[in-house]
């Protein structure tokens, strides 16, 4: 009885990873596959619905799923879930709080679904895991989860910025690439306002704000532009 309900397990979660891979799938398409009867793929579709997984049946067609509906995360090796562990100090170091408030909040869900024995491990390696003068760096800067939006969706961006003689400019700038460096975050982009590539410095952006305005994609790649604009 219990390997037929280990079975019958194994099958539903199967059945569940089909009705996610493709649009549309019969029952006798489900049967065949898993060598049972249609009457059996008809019980496990009911026991998925149960379940609450929303199984939408489409008469003389057969099942889909919701649109929308995925299935989370379930599995992490201990190996995967300390690298994510490891990367957490080096997300620390970043000096931008928004950087390590997503981070943080994105571990917290892989900790969420690691077994208990798992989860246990993790916590002992974060607290055991330190960059050696963590202390000392200052958070200088919260732009850097919204910079990144705007770059992965080519929006310009508005901010006052403060240059190293502390005169401070109104800057529109199409984002280009992100650079950690020992002092912080570097945001390269072209600056709609000395036309050219310009390298600024997150801790010296005021008043970002993201623009519902796309700019055209640049067609070069980081490598491109070092190329290019650091020819010695």
């Amino acid at each position: 009885m219990q390997d037929n309900e280990t079975k019958r397990l194994s099958r539903l979660v199967a059945i569940l990873t089909s009705l996610q891979s493709k649009r549309l799938i019969t029952a006798t398409f489900l049967a065949e596959k898993f060598g049972v009867s249609v009457r059996t793929i008809y019980r496990d579709i009911r026991a998925l619905e149960q379940s609450g997984v929303p199984v939408i049946t489409e008469d003389g067609k057969g099942y889909t799923l919701m649109e929308g509906y995925k299935i989370p995360p379930v599995m992490f090796s201990e190996a995967q879930a300390n690298a994510l562990i490891l990367a957490e100090q080096l997300v620390l170091k970043s000096r931008d709080s928004s950087l390590i408030k997503d981070y943080a909040e994105a571990i917290d869900k892989v900790k969420a679904v690691l077994k208990q024995s798992e989860k246990d491990k993790a916590n002992l390696l974060s607290i055991r895991t330190k960059f050696a003068k963590l202390n000392n760096f200052e958070i200088n800067s919260n732009n850097l989860s919204d910079l990144q939006n705007a770059l992965t969706n080519f929006l310009l961006v508005q901010f006052d910025y403060i240059n190293a003689e502390g005169k401070e400019s109104k800057r529109t700038v199409e984002p280009f690439a992100l650079l950690n460096i020992l002092e912080g975050w570097l945001l390269v982009g072209f600056c709609r306002l000395r036309k050219e590539f310009r390298y600024f410095r997150l801790d010296r952006i005021q008043k970002l704000q993201i623009q519902p305005e796309k700019f055209t994609p640049h067609k070069m790649t980081l490598q491109e532009f070092f190329e290019k604009y650091h020819k010695h």
